[in-house]
């Protein structure tokens, strides 16, 4: 059942409006700029609004140029980014950007002094978040209600407050503050140089706000027109600006607004073969199970064939399920790469479905049966499919989650592709308003890294960990933990993980292929590889530093066929020598 609300709530979004000015004061030149941008909703959802300043250094001839171009090329740059990456991803790569741009174009000068170096902070208000970034001695405030807050701290010298320690542009190096806070409908915040509030302290700045707002004619810009001229009045020296974002609305933060959301597409029935939908013909069921039906189709604009899946009548009322399924689509429409499987946009429609790319293969799982001893030359191969398609997942900011022999397709030409994105971690998406709360760690209990079931967020060491699982299972047969009690008594601490080396199955393996199995599936994520090309050349060549480290380690870790047969042989011989003590 859908909850009950009026129609405004169920479309409520984030909203917001701008008013900004900016006087070059008693100076000849005005070296401050500001920029702000309100995209349309579907890009508000996904990136949020943007407003910045920046103050160019006085004492250079680039300071104009260096402030407009950070403020410009910021917003700019941010709006290309990955719809995936979380905003601080974002913001921090084009901000080292900008800065590397900044501090080269800076060394080219002839004069030291003109080098293009500027101040610069921004707000990105996503969803209920304002992401605060902030380098140098411009400021942010917050004014809600009544009370009137700086969010910001000056990065200059104690002794002289004109002295910057930070900006962008200053060194190769960037430091930026970052933190978000909270908004609230009502809430302003307000961007200012230090033209103006180095001679509008926090209470008189407060008062001219509150002030304003209390005229019904007044609007944003001229109240931050007022701001600027009352700075000016009081003698301020240096150019000025403010620039003040108004939160009108915040998007629902409930979880009903997400089931309305999810539930306004219709769950088709189940198909047979020869039934059509939206024009798809069926032409074989692929799959039907209780969470899914799997269909090959014929596209009615050709003769192509896809697949199309929709999820069962059965999970209509389970918010996380569809949660997850709709994720599905938005995740394999945003990757474009011949390692993950293709989905495509469907046509409008009623219906809650996908229309995925047909690969003509089988899962992993059907050819780890039908390879029982594959060679190390196969199993490597079908590590470096796997490895090829995770780094695609990793530069978009995602993290698949549910890396198992299932999900994993090979092609009839030997193409490895990566299938099943509805348990992806998106760090982009957990920005947005109202996620719904996983009640249970997603993915199979035999490859879930075990950081998901001790509560943690995954990394894509999680995926290493899984992909360590899959590859050990290819060459023995098995998994390196006994994990099949974990739902009746789960794990708490890391420690709780043991290894089962994997030469105890297949004693032919290398000892330094096994050191690789056992770093991949380290159970603390920090122990494991920082990278799957790390991972993947230890598979291939012995590491030696590893090698050593192990010749040192006891024998069980060592050899632990060798260690059994050791401690079978020597129980045997007291079982031997206690029965001839006993029968004399």
């Amino acid at each position: 059942m859908v909850p009950t609300g009026t129609a405004a709530q169920s479309q409520r979004r984030l909203d917001v409006e701008f008013g900004g000015y900016t006087a070059a004061g008693r100076k000849a030149e005005n070296q401050d700029a500001f920029a702000a941008h309100q995209p349309a909703a579907g890009a508000r959802q996904l990136k949020g609004v943007v407003a910045c300043i920046a103050d160019g250094v006085s004492s250079s001839d680039n300071a104009q140029l260096a402030s407009q171009t950070s403020v410009t090329h910021f917003i700019e740059d941010y709006y290309s980014t990955p719809d995936t990456w979380p905003v601080k991803t974002a913001a921090a790569r084009v901000l080292a950007a900008l800065n590397a741009w900044l501090y080269h174009h800076g060394r080219q000068q002839t004069l030291p002094h003109n080098s293009l170096v500027t101040t610069f902070s921004a707000a990105i208000v996503k969803s209920n978040t304002a992401h605060l970034l902030h380098v140098g001695d411009s400021r942010i405030y917050r004014l809600r209600g009544s009370t009137l807050e700086l969010l910001t701290r000056d990065h200059t010298r104690a002794e002289d407050a004109g002295c910057l320690i930070r900006a962008l542009g200053m060194d190769t190096h960037l430091e930026v503050d970052y933190h978000g806070e909270e908004v609230q409908s009502g809430d302003i915040l307000i961007l200012t140089s230090d033209g103006v509030h180095g001679v509008l302290p926090l209470k008189a700045l407060g008062d001219l706000l509150r002030a304003g707002l209390g005229d019904p004619d007044a609007n944003l810009e001229a109240l931050a027109t007022r701001v600027v001229e009352r700075a000016l009045a009081r003698g301020s020296d240096d150019n000025l600006s403010c620039l003040l974002v108004r939160v009108n609305q915040v998007p629902l933060e409930d979880i009903d607004e997400v089931h309305r959301k999810l539930t306004q597409l219709a769950i088709p029935p189940a198909l047979e073969e020869g039934m059509k939908l939206d024009g798809y013909e069926v032409l074989r069921v692929l799959h039907n199970g209780t969470r899914s039906h799997v269909y090959l189709v014929r596209d009615p604009a050709g003769d192509d064939l896809k697949v199309l899946k929709a999820p069962s009548p059965n999970f209509a009322d389970d918010p996380q399920y569809l949660e997850s399924f709709i994720r599905e689509r938005w995740v394999g429409q945003r990757i474009d790469h011949r390692g993950v499987m293709k989905m495509y946009a469907p046509p409008a429609s009623p219906f809650l479905y996908h229309l995925c790319e047909y690969i003509e293969g089988q899962t992993l799982r059907q050819w780890m049966f039908d390879h029982p001893q594959p060679s190390l030359t196969e199993v490597r191969d079908v590590t470096r499919g796997v490895i090829t398609a995770l780094r695609v997942f990793q530069r978009m900011g995602m993290v698949h989650r549910d890396l198992k022999p299932e999900n994993i397709m090979v092609t009839a030409t030997g193409q490895i592709k990566l299938i099943d994105f509805g348990t992806v971690q998106v760090g982009g998406l957990e920005e947005i308003a109202a996620p719904l709360h996983e009640q249970y760690p997603v993915g199979s209990v035999d490859y879930i890294a075990p950081e998901y079931l001790l509560g943690q967020r995954g990394t894509h060491q999680s995926d290493i960990f899984s992909l360590g699982v899959v590859v050990y299972e290819m060459l023995t047969g098995r998994v390196p933990f006994a994990m099949s009690n974990v739902h009746r008594r789960p794990p708490v601490r890391f420690d709780q993980w043991h290894y089962r080396s994997a030469r105890l199955v297949c004693p032919a393996l290398p000892v330094w292929v096994d050191l690789a199995l056992r770093r991949a599936t380290r159970p603390q994520p920090a122990r494991r590889y920082q990278a799957l090309s790390e991972f993947l050349q230890d598979l291939c060549t012995p590491n030696r530093a590893a090698l050593e480290r192990s010749e040192s380690a006891p024998l069980l870790e060592r050899n632990p066929t060798r260690f059994w047969q050791l401690v079978t042989a020597l129980l045997f011989i007291l079982v031997v020598g206690q029965w001839l003590w006993m029968s004399r």
